[in-house]
């Protein structure tokens, strides 16, 4: 059953916006920034500004179109976890017309900046479409949705690449870099989840920590940031990344440590602070000092 809150009159757009989280775009822009502009380099050493901002425009629509219909999709599971009981559609802050309305419009606009990237990114949204409007429902048939998250936010990087290439042929660095990013993201997505497990299994909801217990999902997180972390590596190796690069991963070695180091099985009141401080950390920390190596060091132009 549904909970039914009456709350004050929200102004839809404001409501959407918060029920979306588009503050949260930090998590994955900065990595399709990173692919993007390590292929503009390969191409001619030019940033091509105008397919920056329409895979900006890109990237923001397909994560909105994914969070509003993982809303809406999950809205009767919210109502009965107490820890999202005050969502905007449970609580009524924000209709369900409202949230459709919302998804078509950001599905729209991907689907208009993809078009305008090259006919190749066009050919395979609907692929992506497909992976990011899959998680909510994944919860319901495997243990193990984290997967489905991680292979959606791996379009993320390798999408940015198609964008600025419009083939295939040199993507490697892009894979390497996307594969990194989903094991990343679906790791912070297992510590996440170990906040519900005991109301996951209760009200049947799937995932690793409802079905192998807390430790076995943090560990496996640490797993999956250790492999992500060589992956990094790997993609810094693979496009001739310098020093500042290698600076930057320290940084980022140090934030996965914190993130670890502060979640226990017994004590997961600082889960947030690893998965939004931590996260929202590393993304920035390695564009910054990305960016810095391909402008300074290999010769990048505006």
């Amino acid at each position: 059953m549904e909970l039914t809150v009456s709350t004050a009159p929200t102004q839809p757009l404001t409501g959407f916006l918060r029920l979306v989280t588009i503050e949260h775009s930090v998590f994955a822009l900065p990595f399709a920034y990173l692919a993007a502009l390590t292929a503009m380099l390969r191409q001619d050493g030019r940033v091509d500004w105008l397919k920056l901002v329409l895979i900006t425009v890109a990237m923001v629509g397909a994560r909105t179109f994914a969070m509003a219909v993982n809303r809406i999709v999950d809205r009767g599971i919210d109502a009965r976890n107490p820890r999202t009981a005050n969502r905007e559609l449970v609580t009524g802050a924000v209709s369900v017309r409202t949230a459709w309305i919302g998804s078509a419009v950001a599905l729209a606009v991907f689907l208009v900046a993809a078009a305008a990237l090259n006919p190749l990114c066009l050919t395979l949204a609907p692929l992506a479409l497909v992976l990011l409007a899959g998680y909510p429902y994944a919860k319901r048939f495997t243990n193990w949705p984290h997967a489905v998250l991680g292979l959606a936010q791996m379009v993320g990087p390798l999408g940015a690449w198609l964008g600025v290439t419009a083939t295939f042929e040199g993507s490697g660095p892009a894979w390497v870099l996307g594969l990194a990013v989903g094991l990343w993201i679906g790791g912070f997505d297992l510590i996440y989840a170990c906040q519900d497990a005991e109301v996951d299994r209760r009200i049947g909801v799937r995932s690793v920590p409802a079905r192998y217990g807390v430790a076995f999902a943090l560990n496996l997180s640490i797993v999956a940031h250790v492999v992500t972390f060589a992956l990094f590596i790997w993609f810094g190796a693979l496009v001739g990344l310098g020093w500042p690069w290698w600076v930057g991963l320290v940084l980022t070695a140090a934030a996965f440590a914190y993130e670890h180091a502060i979640v226990k099985p017994n004590d997961l009141s600082r889960v947030n602070r690893a998965f939004f401080t931590a996260n929202g950390f590393v993304g920035i920390v390695l564009l910054v000092f990305a960016v810095v190596d391909l402008v300074l060091r290999l010769g990048l132009r505006p």
